[in-house]
């Protein structure tokens, strides 16, 4: 099996407008689909399918399974970004710092799935981990 590269993450979402909302028009994805419990969004090369789960609550999901998804920005663009969402009072959990070769910044959504925004490659933070 050869696998040439990310397609897309599918995000459980408790509120599909607020969430469309805050992928939109503070990250900035593009909407190529809206259907009555989904949306798909591209951003970059990536794709995004938010599907609405109304009556979930974060703590329902806790526990094994995704612990972030990671996109990858510039690192000409990565300040304006950081302060996208301090504009936006988005919450952010760790960072802006240097990491693993690059630059990071993790932060939630709405509903809490925790987003990062990185400016390295794989290459550079394995030789970081090294």
């Amino acid at each position: 099996m050869k696998v040439i590269g990310f397609n897309h993450v599918t995000i459980r979402v408790s509120d599909l407008q607020q969430s469309l909302g805050f992928y939109r028009e503070i990250l900035g994805m593009d909407l190529i689909h809206q259907g009555r419990r989904d949306v798909y969004l591209e951003w970059g090369t990536a794709w995004v399918c938010l599907m609405e789960k109304k009556g979930e609550r974060r703590d329902d999901m806790a526990g094994l399974g995704v612990d972030h998804v990671a996109f990858t920005i510039a690192e000409e663009d990565f300040d304006e970004a950081v302060e996208k969402l301090r504009e936006h009072r988005v919450t952010i959990l760790r960072g802006p710092m240097e990491r693993g070769g690059g630059r990071v910044i993790n932060f939630l959504d709405p509903d809490g799935v925790q987003l990062e925004l990185y400016t390295g490659s794989l290459e550079e933070r394995m030789k970081v981990w090294e």
